[in-house]
């Protein structure tokens, strides 16, 4: 989802010679699983995969993971089109873990109608898609409504960390605790909430530094996430081999969080939550289709400097070129798409407010 660019306003200007170097060292470090997604980069992330992955290593030295995108779907036969491109685009010749891709409540309606789930249990049974699954943005009560509903999920994707854990909205820990009494697999996404808890504020800093002052901030997250009983894969999504490097390497021999390292992290939430204005995590889904082309991840990332005092770059920079937040005509649309479930339209008001 964040592959490195050439140019940080084109979703697709990849430097695919340091994806190719970043593949290639987490491989040789004994690392697996790749995740992508059909929307990811505006569409041209599967590409990728064939190009620096696919075409570059045997099919069965790595592990792909891609998902079918539901809330793209309009009609049954859109997702054996999807899904037909999406093996032309990998070039994988199948997939091994497949998933239902953010299933919320409305998503889940169309998943349903549409018989999305049992369009990924034909995929398996023609061993298209090895393990399949679903990834998840809605509350508890309907997470345990639908693994009621379809046992035959061997997994779910959940969002988990520190800062989201008991937040009202995402319900990290809640879902988990679901998807454990139905004995599902669990893959963690967000780990470090799109960064968030990679850059948290300098008293958050100074707590963990004093704790670990060799180890990143960065760790915590992943390490608290992956320290779950049931979590068999931590998606972190790498954009630098700085970042890479700095992962596989107190990954490599995992040690689990203590009793008092999670508090620890619980403490720093406190902080963060009392710093961060809008707890976006940059996934772009927003974006994908905005009528009016605001950058509203950017945008919101500003405001949280901004309020933070830590904003290297103006308001024009950041939106050259592209829609301002108060060209935003209320059409809803990335609302219904936030997995965050944030209220983006209020949202973009305050950005005019404070930038405009």
């Amino acid at each position: 989802m964040r592959l490195p660019l050439l140019d940080g306003n084109d979703q697709k200007s990849f430097d695919k010679e340091q994806i190719c170097r970043m593949a290639d060292s987490f491989m040789e470090q004994g690392f697996t699983y790749f995740d992508t997604a059909y929307m990811y980069h505006d569409g041209g992330s599967e590409c990728v995969v064939k190009e620096v992955l696919v075409d570059r290593h045997p099919r069965d030295s790595f592990l792909l993971a891609t998902k079918l995108p539901t809330m793209m779907l309009k009609e049954e036969a859109d997702m054996e089109r999807i899904f037909s491109d999406q093996l032309e685009k990998t070039g994988a010749g199948y997939f091994d873990y497949y998933l239902l891709h953010c299933l919320t409540k409305e998503n889940y309606e169309i998943s349903t109608r549409l018989g999305a789930f049992d369009f990924v249990m034909q995929k398996k049974k023609d061993g298209l898609a090895r393990r399949i699954g679903f990834s998840y943005h809605d509350n508890a009560e309907l997470l345990d409504e639908i693994l009621t509903a379809h046992p035959e999920m061997e997994f779910v994707q959940l969002q988990i960390n520190y800062l989201d854990w008991e937040d009202n909205g995402v319900q990290s820990r809640k879902c988990y605790e679901v998807a454990r009494k139905h004995g599902k697999d669990i893959i963690v996404m967000e780990p470090v909430k799109g960064g968030t808890l990679a850059n948290v504020p300098p008293r958050a800093e100074k707590l963990l530094k004093e704790k670990e002052p060799d180890n990143s901030v960065a760790s915590w997250a992943v390490r608290f996430a992956a320290s779950c009983e049931g979590v068999i894969m931590v998606l972190s999504g790498m954009s630098n081999m700085q970042q890479l490097t700095d992962n596989t390497g107190y990954m490599a021999e995992f040690r689990p969080l203590d009793a008092e390292e999670r508090a620890l992290v619980f403490k720093v939430a406190d902080i963060i939550n009392t710093a961060v204005s809008v707890p976006c995590t940059a996934c772009r889904y927003c974006v994908e289709g905005c009528p009016m082309n605001i950058p509203i991840p950017e945008y919101f990332a500003l405001y949280n400097a901004e309020k933070q005092g830590t904003a290297e770059s103006t308001y024009e920079e950041t939106g050259k070129g592209l829609g301002k937040a108060s060209d935003c005509i209320e059409c809803g649309q990335c609302e219904g798409h936030c997995p965050q479930h944030l209220e983006i339209i209020k949202l973009l008001k305050d950005v005019a407010v404070t930038f405009e």
